[in-house]
């Protein structure tokens, strides 16, 4: 396999674990009875999860998979469709 492969494949296992973690923090914090433990542990596990996926990013760039200027431009017109399409700010 080469390296290129190599970075795409974990970069969508890393993807795939922090999809895993939102969903299972969102189960913990919509119980009834809210388990503040299980809740912590879930948030620690979505930032270890989001640093792993920011890793694989910041390698995609220094494989020049990514433009660094391109990414921010596009990062800015998410917020913008964010800001007219959902209730996140």
């Amino acid at each position: 396999m080469n390296k290129t492969n190599e970075l795409l494949i974990i970069t969508m296992e890393e993807c795939g674990e922090l999809i895993q973690a939102c969903s299972k923090l969102m189960r913990f914090a919509g119980e009834k009875d809210v388990d503040k433990k299980k809740l912590a542990e879930g948030l620690v596990r979505l930032r270890m999860e989001a640093a792993d996926v920011q890793c694989m990013i910041n390698l995609m760039t220094e494989r020049e998979l990514i433009d660094r200027k391109e990414m921010g431009k596009m990062v800015l017109d998410k917020r913008k469709k964010l800001k007219k399409y959902s209730n996140l700010f």
